[in-house]
């Protein structure tokens, strides 16, 4: 590839709308994984569309029906498919819009694709055509003491819900995640699995530390040649903070996947060395996410290195069949 050439320019002149799909339990971090590219590509390039909005029923019609939002009969798959389809193709859609904070539907708006489609939500990957729609897909699965303290910090502050019912729509929803949203894990191309720091539970809430491992399948095409670089010097004289890095390989329900994990605090400089990499491999620049912060954590790395393989997987799309 020839780094001379800025690959935010190649795609904003390309037909192709890239699609990354992003599945996962409601209040699971879905966004905060992709944030990256959002932050490297810009406003300009990148949309996003939440599944919620494609709700079938508002909060009141699901509590008369006993239903919850994890049901793909409490949504309306086969509408998410065709807009999908057409965003594909950079047709403008008339997107409805699912009012958290009424719990109801708002009119629907007209929404025109970039050259990024960001979309995330319960079903990203529930049906083959989803599927098929996504050219990189990401399941999102926080251990649930993680994801349920979460969980419990959005509703009660964004969404207005008590603790009690927060604590009723978790045990509701526990049988549908296990039949209808876990599933979609076979079919994601990364898997990002997040517990507490064996440093410490604190440590999430206090500075967004968390143990974090990212599994993949094998890169079938890739530019080589990158590197996460580790500066000794750095490490030894001046690293007040303790870090892990581990390579094992995981069972992820059908599949065997490489996890790379991270845990702990390290030095920005690290990191900043990777985005340099980055830069050069791909022709995206400038890339400096975390400038002026002294520390990195892991889930500032995962998403730097999701990041360089959404990238890949988009350089290796010559044209739309």
């Amino acid at each position: 590839m020839d780094h001379e050439i800025n690959f935010k320019e190649t795609i904003a002149h390309s037909p192709i709308v890239f699609t990354i799909g992003v599945a996962g339990d409601s209040g699971s971090g879905k966004t905060t994984f992709t944030n990256a590219i959002r932050q490297i590509f810009g406003p300009a390039l990148v949309s996003t569309i939440t599944l919620d909005d494609y709700h079938k029923y508002d909060r009141e019609e699901r509590k008369q029906r006993d239903i919850t939002p994890l049901h793909p009969d409490a949504n309306n798959i086969g509408l998410l498919e065709d807009h999908i389809a057409q965003l594909r193709q950079g047709h403008t859609i008339q997107k409805p819009v699912y009012n958290h904070e009424t719990g109801t539907f708002d009119p629907p708006i007209p929404f025109a694709p970039r050259k990024i489609l960001i979309l995330e939500g319960l079903h990203t990957l529930f049906s083959p055509r989803l599927r098929e729609l996504m050219d990189f897909s990401i399941f999102v699965d926080p251990e649930n003491e993680v994801k349920y303290a979460w969980k419990r910090l959005r509703d009660k502050e964004r969404r207005g819900y008590t603790d009690e019912q927060v604590s009723e729509e978790i045990r509701r929803r526990e049988k549908d995640y296990a039949e209808f949203i876990a599933p979609q894990r076979c079919e994601a191309d990364a898997v990002i699995r997040i517990a507490h720091s064996k440093y410490g539970k604190d440590l999430g809430p206090e500075r967004n530390v968390y143990n974090i491992s990212l599994m993949q399948n094998r890169m079938r095409k890739t530019i080589s040649d990158i590197d996460l670089s580790i500066d000794l010097y750095s490490l030894l004289s001046f690293h007040e903070r303790d870090f892990l890095i581990e390579f094992t390989t995981q069972f992820v329900d059908c599949a065997r996947m490489r996890a790379l994990t991270f845990d702990g605090e390290m030095n920005y400089e690290t990191i900043h060395k990777l985005e340099k990499t980055i830069e050069y491999q791909t022709g995206v620049h400038p890339i400096a996410m975390f400038e002026g912060r002294e520390t990195v954590t892991p889930t500032d790395i995962v998403q730097l290195i999701l990041s360089w393989r959404i990238i890949h997987r988009r350089i290796f799309i010559r044209e739309r069949a």
